[in-house]
């Protein structure tokens, strides 16, 4: 994935609240596309193995999630995670850790990942096939810069993490501005 690649068209299956519903359950399912996501806005997508895995939960979506208002300075509209999770993982994945800058995506069945060049199988650690750990700049489904984690490949025995930080990506759109000035 370089700069200039065109996302890929995927309907994504979500589960979103509605208020109308009553019990424990109050969400129904809602087909998002991948134009609903970015089409006409400045994004950051970051995608990771797997909700409540160590890394994601501990370093890369709280890193996102606390830099959203330095990301909106430098013309991000919103911060995407996807992972190849289900619907319902990812809304208590995103409840557990208490977003509220952070929007989460799931591709329950691979597909994006997948058109993404992404997909890995994970059996080594009983995952099945996941996503590789990657984040991008998107301008309207666009990839203006991309950030990809070194190695990628199945059965990988690490996760490597670093290119795809939120820190990472700051550095790059801080530079950017400095070299636009």
């Amino acid at each position: 994935m370089k700069a200039g690649f065109t996302l890929p068209d995927v309907t994504f299956h979500t589960r979103v609240r509605d208020e109308s519903i009553e019990g424990p359950n109050p969400f129904r399912w809602e087909d998002k596309t991948t134009a609903d996501y970015f089409k006409g806005k400045r994004v950051i997508l970051f995608s990771l193995p797997g909700a409540f895995t160590p890394t994601c939960s501990t370093y890369q979506l709280p890193g996102f999630e606390k830099g959203a208002a330095d990301f909106a300075k430098h013309g991000i509209d919103a911060i995407y995670c996807l992972s190849v999770n289900d619907s319902f993982v990812m809304n208590k994945w995103a409840e557990s850790q208490n977003l509220e800058n952070v929007s989460v995506i799931p591709d329950g069945s691979g597909e994006f990942s997948r058109k993404m060049g992404m997909l890995v199988a994970k059996d080594n650690l009983g995952f099945g096939m996941r996503s590789w750990r990657y984040a991008a700049i998107i301008n309207d489904g666009e990839v203006e810069a991309w950030f990809e984690e070194p190695g990628l490949s199945d059965n990988h025995g690490e996760d490597p993490y670093g290119v795809s930080s939120p820190e990472n990506l700051m550095k790059h759109l801080e530079e950017k501005a400095a070299s636009a000035a």
